[in-house]
């Protein structure tokens, strides 16, 4: 399969996609992936950008590794992204969030669609997952934020629809050790959040492959 953004998009449209078993598909337990009613007010909202290039005849998918000294998801592989700060949408803080993580300008970049929203517990997020494709077909050049990325990942998506890269095996968290599904991108594990929004993506397009 040719990953134009026409197919892309077609996979993003996608009437009757089950998103639900895709998400479960990566889901780290069984437990509730709906907002306690318990919970007061509302919760945070963020976006994230599965951003996709083209280089040398391959469509490569953009991660991040964060900095191992955060307070928070130290050491993770993530999506660029973050909080909507208050005048902007989902979309724009996914965009705004990209290019000061990574370094790719907002208007170097094309929003082919998004993905389901998905809930986070543990941090009372809500988040708009979003994917665009870099303008002018050719691989961006990347800043890093170095006071909060470690590494930027540039993985070819045939890897990671590759059904071998998915393992399920431990990984330590908060001081415990937790069986989870993950994505094996070079010995990184994508796990949590950012393997479940992936998921999702990744069956939509092997679901256009499926009756090209």
């Amino acid at each position: 399969m040719q990953l134009t953004t026409a197919v892309i998009q077609r996979a993003l449209s996608l009437p009757n996609f089950d998103a639900r078993s895709a998400h479960y598909y990566m889901l780290p337990t069984d437990r509730n992936r709906q907002r306690p009613p318990e919970l007061t007010g509302q919760p945070r909202v963020g976006g994230v950008l599965l951003l996709l290039y083209p280089f040398q005849h391959t469509t490569y998918l953009v991660l991040t590794r964060r900095r191992d000294d955060l307070s928070s998801h130290a050491g993770q592989i993530s999506f660029p992204g973050g909080r909507v700060e208050q005048g902007e949408t989902a979309v724009q803080a996914a965009l705004r969030e990209t290019e000061e993580e990574i370094g790719v300008p907002t208007p170097k970049v094309t929003v082919l669609g998004e993905l389901t929203s998905i809930y986070i517990p543990p941090s009372d997020y809500e988040v708009h997952p979003f994917v665009g494709w870099v303008n002018g077909g050719e691989r961006p050049s990347f800043v890093p934020e170095v006071r909060e990325v470690a590494e930027i990942l540039e993985v070819p998506l045939n890897h990671l629809l590759n059904p071998h890269t998915r393992e399920v095996g431990p990984i330590p968290v908060r001081g415990a050790t937790y069986t989870v599904p993950y994505y094996n991108v070079n010995g990184h594990k994508v796990w949590g959040a950012t393997a479940i929004m992936l998921s999702e993506f990744l069956g939509r397009l092997q679901t256009v492959a499926a009756v090209q």
